[in-house]
């Protein structure tokens, strides 16, 4: 026998039996897209690895979105000036920051007065890995690494170098270079890679380690001479190079690696977030920048914001211990 409905179940069928209809049509909510131009902050000089994440990351939002994207140059102070700009900013979605391992894990512990914090940044993704190398002007009469510190000996505090900046990775991995094998050099700074490396080719300083993903054009043509890199292990696109661990007992415990990753400004909404970090991931996981990545002798790194962020984490612990131990400490100018 059926059971008449009461009145008030004869009411509520027209709602249930829209139901279905309105829950797929939630679940396939839009993803977050800006309304406007997007604006990637790059702390560091045009040439760079920074730079060219910014740049590389801007040309696939502007396509995928159908809107301005664009990648500025904010230097100085070691990538600070271009953080402490991004930190300042809205968290709309509309300022990104092309960050790396100096400004986003070795500035905290390097700099007494830093202007911003960990916690000032929501970081969205990794985007390439990759070692630090070891070049040489090709006058300097050094083939190998022993070679090289033999004649870094004889020249004690004559010798002179070059970074992107202070409290940059290629400054610290010189650092520790020098200190490992118990040499004196100038420590000479510049406003990025791509000035450092101008400096080099020219024969104004002697040496420096850069990204790898910097160098190795400069490598390939010849221009400079690369002895190592600090990886623990060889690096694919120049299997010919030792790590530095490998060729002297000296730096048998020397290892560093560079990393380059966007930051949002603390505060962005989860959909921004997961938005930016879809598309690092989706760029990132296209065969031609696998390829791109490859020849400039760097590892796809993307990831998701919470395994990023415990990379970071990690990072800024690790870079802190040694600027302790070594008892390096700066002033923001």
């Amino acid at each position: 026998m059926v059971t008449p409905l009461s009145r008030r179940a004869a009411l509520a069928l027209p709602l249930a039996a829209s139901l279905p209809l309105l829950a797929p049509r939630a679940a396939r909510a839009e993803p977050w897209r800006p309304s406007q131009q997007v604006r990637i902050v790059v702390p560091a000089a045009a040439g760079g690895t920074t730079d060219i994440m910014g740049r590389l990351l801007a040309a696939h939002l502007q396509t995928r979105w159908g809107l301005p994207a664009v990648a500025e140059n904010r230097t100085g102070a070691g990538g600070i000036i271009g953080t402490q700009e991004v930190v300042r900013s809205k968290p709309d979605g509309l300022t990104l920051l092309s960050g790396n391992i100096g400004p986003q894990a070795i500035a905290y512990s390097l700099f007494r007065n830093l202007p911003y914090r960990p916690e000032d940044l929501l970081p969205v993704s990794n985007l390439i890995r990759g070692p630090n190398v070891l070049v040489i002007h090709p006058s300097i009469p050094a083939q190998t690494v022993p070679e090289f510190v033999a004649w870094l000996r004889a020249n004690n505090g004559k010798a002179s170098y070059g970074s992107p900046g202070v409290g940059q990775s290629p400054h610290l991995s010189a650092v520790w270079f020098l200190q490992l094998i118990g040499v004196e050099a100038t420590h000479i700074p510049y406003r990025g890679a791509a000035p450092a490396m101008t400096e080099l080719l020219a024969g104004n300083i002697q040496f420096m380690l850069d990204n790898l993903t910097t160098a190795i054009q400069q490598i390939r043509a010849g221009q400079v001479r690369a002895l190592a890199v600090t990886s623990a292990d060889r690096n694919p696109q120049l299997p010919e190079l030792p790590s530095l661990r490998e060729t002297m007992p000296e730096l048998a415990s020397y290892e560093v690696n560079t990393w380059f990753g966007m930051f949002l400004p603390a505060g962005a909404p989860a959909e921004v977030l997961d938005a930016y970090n879809a598309e690092i991931r989706a760029m990132v996981a296209q065969p031609e920048m696998q390829r791109r990545f490859a020849q400039m002798g760097g590892i796809p790194a993307a990831d998701t914001p919470a395994r990023f962020a415990a990379f970071v984490r990690a990072e800024i612990e690790k870079w802190g211990g040694v600027i302790r131990k070594e008892g390096l400490q700066l002033d923001v100018g």
